[in-house]
């Protein structure tokens, strides 16, 4: 009964050096990216991804925690915003910081994951014009630890990020294209007001 225990405990020894020595081989940065086309003008969908107090209503992960509780500081807008979020175990906390803001062209944020696992990453939302619509690349890239490099031997990051960003991009697209039929009806009704008011009475003629 001991050897077969000590045979036991030498294969799982061997296995674990085996999952250690292939961990070591992983890349240690990584680069996730989805790309999306959003019905709406690259202005638009920079206005909405600009302002973090919109965020909850395109994110893909909103739905992890419905009553996650959420903190907003710095400027409304731009560079300095952030949005700090705690929620149950699956949404867990974090926080993003605007870092650069490029009106039209891209957003660029700082995010930092503090519970359960700590890890910092750079997230890139970037527009460019696709006829009268945007194609909007959504990236994030960092550098994996050591725990991180064997927790992907077992799960494919990308293909789980990758999902969540496709997921957002539809959730934005949808919104830019609600915004822009508000701001096209709001205008319309402006000019409806304006083409309707009535002309100041004429001085009479001695």
């Amino acid at each position: 009964m001991k050897k077969v225990l000590l045979g036991i405990v030498a294969v799982l020894a061997v296995l674990v050096l085996g999952v250690l020595a292939l961990a070591a081989t992983r890349p240690t940065h990584y680069t996730i990216q989805r790309s999306a086309t959003v019905a709406a003008a690259p202005a638009t969908v920079h206005a909405l991804v600009d302002d973090l107090h919109r965020f909850p209503e395109w994110s893909p992960w909103q739905k992890l925690d419905p009553a996650m509780k959420i903190t907003y500081d710095g400027p409304p807008t731009g560079v300095g915003s952030t949005y700090h979020w705690v929620g149950n175990k699956d949404a867990g906390e974090g926080r993003m910081t605007i870092t650069e803001s490029m009106p039209g062209q891209s957003v660029a944020m700082k995010l930092e994951f503090i519970k359960p696992f700590a890890s910092v990453a750079t997230t890139t939302l970037a527009m460019a014009p696709e006829g009268e619509a945007s194609k909007v690349t959504w990236m994030m890239e960092g550098d994996w630890d050591f725990m991180s490099k064997i927790m992907g031997l077992f799960m494919n990051m990308d293909t789980m990020i990758g999902k969540d960003f496709t997921e957002g991009l539809a959730n934005l697209d949808r919104l830019a294209q609600a915004t822009t039929a508000a701001d096209a009806s709001a205008a319309g009704a402006a000019a409806d007001t304006t083409g309707t008011t009535a002309e100041p009475a004429g001085t009479a003629a001695n």
